[in-house]
């Protein structure tokens, strides 16, 4: 797995790299500052309590809450963000180093898109459910990773690998890889945690699976069906 991230990294100065990264960047810091901006214009627009120095309080607290869910939410927006253009990342990845590959499935950018969108709903809605639980030290972390590590595996692989393989097939690489699923998607929730590091992750990722999924297909006994 070592091999496969060293190789995505390699690749980071392709032109066809370089375009997804500044646009997914650019998008996922516009997302958030408009998310941040409309929790902040709500807070300042909503009075909960007649006491003043009780009603700035509660906005600080507010605001201070919104930036760390932003940060918590970063794997899901990066994803959401940039979904739509990762098939140029993948195409960059086996133009490279799978020449011999068919021509892929291609994927409406409105289905994409629509997935891309409902993984944020189901991130977005679990991580609130563990909300308390980011409030205990050591246990946070390790939630955190747990939860996000699972399913920022599973989209990246199923983005990948609907690519090349009918949803049946999907399902059986799925199931029987799922570990080896589960650590690329801890290691990808780790960078994604990491300022700066993080504007690199959803060309990084895309880039890393890619590897990923076509050595998983080749470890198989049976091919599962293309």
């Amino acid at each position: 797995m070592i091999r496969e991230l060293a190789r995505a990294v390699g690749q980071l100065p392709d032109p066809s790299f370089t375009r997804v990264l500044i646009w997914s960047a650019l998008g996922t810091i516009a997302l958030f500052i408009g998310l941040l901006t409309g929790f902040g214009w709500l807070l300042t627009h909503t009075s909960l309590f007649d006491i003043g120095w009780v009603e700035t309080g509660i906005d600080l607290l507010g605001g201070l809450a919104a930036l760390v869910l932003a940060w918590l939410m970063f794997p899901a927006v990066m994803i959401a963000v940039s979904a739509t253009m990762l098939d140029g990342i993948v195409d960059a990845v086996e133009r490279r180093h799978y020449p011999h590959l068919p021509p892929p499935h291609r994927i409406p950018a409105w289905r994409s898109l629509w997935e891309a969108l409902k993984f944020l709903g189901l991130v977005v809605l679990l991580n609130l459910l563990a909300l308390p639980f980011y409030f205990i030290p050591v246990l946070n972390l390790f939630v955190w990773f747990l939860v996000n590590g699972y399913l920022v595996g599973r989209e990246y692989f199923e983005l990948v690998a609907a690519r090349r393989l009918t949803p049946a097939g999907v399902r059986l690489l799925r199931n029987e890889k799922r570990m080896g699923l589960f650590a690329a998607g801890i290691i990808i929730a780790f960078l994604s945690s990491l300022p700066l590091v993080n504007l690199l992750v959803p060309v990084l990722a895309a880039a890393f699976m890619a590897h990923l999924v076509e050595g998983m297909r080749r470890e198989l006994p049976v091919a599962p069906p293309a």
